[in-house]
């Protein structure tokens, strides 16, 4: 007998389909598995026959053979397991569903007692699935609503592989379809439990975090320890707006690839990642033999906080200039090449200067000048321009500190957010590549930053004084024309261009 199940495996945050032909003849008992199967797919026949054994299944027999289609990529993981078995039944049995099963993706790991275990990467998969032509998908029940996520897709979550047996069977115990609606489980998360009123003072900054929160720039906080630094990112997350369904869905796959996704199987709320200065090239970029998504990729559509930047590897530092310029990162291998989303807002911080007193209350800084710019100088001077705005934060006084009154709550700064972030949608409206102000390229600057007269006598003044580099000037219309959609207004004007040019403290004096 012959039977044919339909799977998929992952490749990056895309997948690509697989089947599972099953042939079973007689002769010899054997069992061969070909189609370039891993250490993991190979070990699925144990897996497979023990779950058989332990829920009453008959075991088939005779000289079985798997072959796992197109064979010219690698097969990998336990996600092939419940497709194996299903294949093993449908050949077993001459009474199988095989109109039912063609039209069915199946995936999901089998246990020793035959429960379904969840797999990473089912959004993908069933993706590629429907636009594969197929109608449902078999997953495992922990994986139910993550799979539910696409439209037009029958899902049928099976907890045991007798629920599998019975779909075959067409018996009672079958699965029943998962009812679940993409657009109600894509919904606005409550905010985190921290809030901008937390903060205490640091008014300047936080209107500058509003700024790039606005527009999607990238900001650097320098600061002694315990100014706030941390404290203030850690609530960007709460000013940003909401995920819409389309970022959801994108982020979801990325973070299900990643195996990150909670039970709620949906990313509902922007991703905050702050991994520490010892996290490895790969871990902050993503990588492996089989490349998975790093740091700035699980942070797609959310914050990418890197704490006392100056203490990563430069040489992982330096990888971030192309996703930070693309909104990608391209993972090669001698096997293949993984594209990964990585379109985030970087928040970085760091201490003016090795010991961190510089600028603090007690001002016992011993630092020397040339320890001062050799410790700046650990960050290049490219991913410097890359950074849109440089913030200064001081210590807070204690009578600020103590102060009981009321601050401005996230959900305010939230509202103005949303309201610049709307207008730079319309503006940008048919544009694939750009989705607020920080990814405009520089005939959108063109087009979009223009300044009168005296904006541009001020603007001159300042690239001449400061020798800024022409990245540089590109940011500075970008960051001046998200403080014109704050204020509301169309044309950029002197005081929002000025406003743009103080956030920009730490760039360098030309030669």
């Amino acid at each position: 007998m012959l039977s044919h199940v339909r799977s998929a495996a992952t490749r990056g945050i895309d997948a690509l389909p697989v089947e599972i032909e099953t042939s079973i003849s007689t002769g010899l008992p054997s069992y061969a598995v070909v189609g370039l199967p891993d250490g993991a797919v190979r070990e699925s026949r144990d897996r497979i026959y023990a779950a058989f054994q332990n829920t009453g299944i008959p075991l088939p027999h005779g000289k079985i053979t798997i072959n796992l289609a197109p064979a010219d990529f690698r097969k990998e993981g336990a996600a092939f397991d419940l497709p194996i078995a299903m294949g093993l039944l449908a050949a077993h049995m001459p009474d199988a569903r095989g109109e039912a099963l063609a039209r069915t993706c199946v995936v999901g790991e089998l246990a020793l007692n035959g429960d379904v275990r969840p797999i990473r990467g089912v959004l993908p998969m069933v993706m590629r699935a429907r636009k594969e032509g197929m109608t449902a998908v078999m997953v495992p029940s922990g994986n139910a609503r993550e799979a539910s996520l696409v439209s037009d897709m029958e899902v049928l979550p099976v907890a045991n592989i007798r629920e599998g047996h019975a779909f075959l069977k067409q018996a009672s115990g079958a699965p029943t379809p998962f009812r679940g609606d993409a657009r109600a489980l894509v919904w606005e998360s409550p905010l985190a439990d921290c809030d901008f009123s937390d903060v205490r003072g640091q008014q300047d900054v936080k209107r500058a975090l509003e700024v790039a929160a606005a527009g999607g720039h990238n900001a650097m906080m320098v600061g002694p320890p315990g100014a706030g630094k941390t404290m203030l990112a850690r609530r960007i997350a709460t000013i940003l707006p909401p995920l819409s369904q389309e970022e959801a869905l994108e982020t979801t796959q990325i973070h299900s690839v990643g195996g990150l996704l909670s039970e709620q199987g949906v990313v509902t709320s922007r991703p905050f990642r702050a991994p520490h200065h010892t996290i490895s090239d790969a871990g902050l970029c993503g990588g492996g033999s089989n490349p998975m998504p790093g740091e700035i990729s699980l942070a797609h559509n959310g914050v990418l906080f890197l704490d006392e930047l100056p203490e990563f590897k430069r040489q992982a530092l330096e990888v971030l200039r192309q996703p930070l310029e693309e909104g990608k990162i391209t993972i090669s291998r001698a096997r293949s090449t993984v594209a990964y989303p990585a379109r985030f807002m970087l928040i970085a911080s760091m201490n003016p200067c090795p010991c961190g007193m510089q600028h603090s209350l007690n001002g016992n800084c011993t630092c020397t000048p040339a320890q001062i710019q050799r410790y700046i100088g650990k960050i290049s001077g490219p991913l410097m321009d890359r950074i849109d705005l440089h913030l200064e934060v001081l210590p807070v006084p204690f009578d600020t500190l103590a102060h009981r009154g009321e601050t401005e709550a996230s959900s305010s700064v939230r509202e103005r957010v949303i309201a610049a972030r709307e207008a730079q949608r319309k503006r940008f409206r048919g544009l694939s590549r750009a989705h607020c102000n920080a990814q405009m390229s520089m005939r959108l600057v063109r087009k979009h930053c223009s300044l009168d007269a005296t904006g541009e006598q001020l603007l001159k003044t300042v690239i001449q004084r400061l020798g800024l580099s022409a990245r540089a000037y590109g940011r500075i219309l970008k960051v001046a024309r998200t403080i014109a959609d704050l204020a509301a207004v169309r044309a950029i004007r002197p005081e929002h261009l000025a406003e743009a040019i103080q956030y920009r403290v730490l760039d360098r004096q030309g030669p």
